[in-house]
């Protein structure tokens, strides 16, 4: 495994104004919070500063140039990280630590809360690139793709969303919105008179867009199903293999030998309270990302098969439309809509629009989406290397409360990468 890799940062959109920051965990040098400086292959270490929201030392964004330019990094081991692409400038700040203070979709204060960005995330360490276009938190308006290069001469590839994605996403919501009376239309951020980014149902009471309730009457169909007989049957894809579910006389849903309480919500939603809190049990560990994904993926009642097939998602409501509409719109249907979207059966396709080697060559950024909107691809197709057997169960994401910017899949990587270095 290579201690650094190139990255390809691409400008496949219109726009004269693009700029990039990475940022995250360096591996090798004792865990320490960094960004790549602007020139493309040195690191810059925040100092903890003598207040709250001070600026960076140095401005750290790296120009994409003009449209068809391709703009080429070096990047050392990093983990936690994040590929922030925006059209302008982003504004990092520092806190006492140091800690770094990244933009932020949920606080209106956020200097960069009207700002068009979006990112994609990855961690390279010792064993491969694990990368991903990541909408657990929000869908941007910038269009991501991403393309591994591998030394053995494969390719893999997620194709993200044509220019107009972002549109069709929230045209497809507020017609939902209208057909089940829910606020999935109030996920819509605008700016000057465009979408300007559409929010995660998880975060709805962030912009008015409460979902308390909603998914409690599939929850309550779920344990009268499982209370009359019937046997679900959750892989847990480890050591535990094949357990079965029921509800017992304490009305708990009994997996193996392991009890879940009812779910609410906001648990399912989240993917991280409740009955899906982790913990020092490996055997629970194993059955919470297949039992989260069927509830947020309303499977429960479609089939007993767990994890199931793809043509089981989403059958009815309630269910997360958000997630459903995200994957409908992306070119090749793959994206992380929420922190468990990689789960899937062994040998499935999969839908969460991750890519990842322990041979990367190059792995290359494409921003603006042109490419797939005039049906050819971002970038060239080669035979696809697929790791279906292979599941990467990372940490659960943090519970409720944390900052924004550390949910979703980065939060869960950054949890991991505490763990490598400690």
């Amino acid at each position: 495994m290579p201690d650094s890799l190139k990255i390809a940062l691409k400008n496949d959109s219109d726009s004269n104004d693009l700029h990039a920051y990475i940022t995250g965990i360096a591996i090798q040098q004792g865990g320490q919070r960094c960004l790549l400086k602007a020139n493309g292959h040195d690191l810059y270490f925040p100092q903890s500063p003598p207040s709250i929201g001070s600026a960076l030392a140095e401005d750290c964004a790296i120009s994409l140039g003009h449209p068809g330019n391709t703009t080429t990094v070096t990047i050392p081991q990093i983990a936690g990280g994040r590929i922030w692409i925006v059209e302008g400038k982003l504004t990092f700040l520092l806190n006492p630590g140091p800690a770094l203070v990244e933009p932020s979709v949920l606080n209106p204060s956020d200097p960069n809360a009207s700002v068009n960005f979006g990112f994609c995330e990855f961690t390279l360490n010792n064993d491969q690139l694990y990368a991903n276009i990541s909408y657990v938190d929000f869908a941007p308006r910038l269009p991501i793709a991403i393309t591994l290069d591998q030394s053995s001469g494969q390719s893999q590839h997620v194709a993200g969303m044509a220019p107009d994605g972002l549109d069709r996403l929230a045209d497809s919501l507020r017609q939902q919105a209208q057909k089940d009376g829910r606020p999935w239309d109030k996920l819509l951020v605008q700016h000057e008179g465009r979408n300007l980014r559409i929010l995660n149902a998880t975060h709805g009471n962030a912009v008015g867009a409460s979902f308390d309730g909603y998914y409690e009457p599939f929850i309550d169909e779920v344990w009268r199903k499982y209370s009359s007989g019937s046997r679900m049957k959750i892989n847990t894809q480890a050591g535990p293999g094949v357990l079965e579910g029921h509800i017992n006389h304490n009305g708990e849903l009994m997996i193996g030998d392991e009890a879940f309480s009812k779910p609410n919500s906001a648990d399912v939603f989240g993917c991280n309270s409740g009955p899906f809190t982790t913990g020092p049990s490996p055997t629970r560990n194993a059955i919470i990302p297949r039992l989260a994904a069927a509830f947020h993926r309303s499977t429960l009642l479609a089939t007993e098969q767990h994890p199931s097939a793809p043509s089981t998602f989403y059958p009815q409501d309630p269910t997360n439309h958000y997630a459903r509409l995200v994957h409908e719109v992306n070119v090749d249907k793959k994206g992380y809509a929420f922190a468990y979207d990689d789960v899937q059966p062994d040998g499935g396709e999969d839908q969460s629009g991750k890519v990842n080697a322990g041979d990367p060559v190059l792995f290359t950024v494409t921003v603006g989406g042109k490419s797939v909107a005039g049906g050819r691809s971002a970038a060239p197709q080669q035979p696809v290397h697929h790791q279906s057997q292979k599941h990467y169960d990372r940490p659960a994401p943090p519970p409720p409360g944390g900052q924004e910017h550390e949910g979703g899949w980065r939060g869960k990587m950054k949890g991991l990468a505490e763990k490598v270095l400690h």
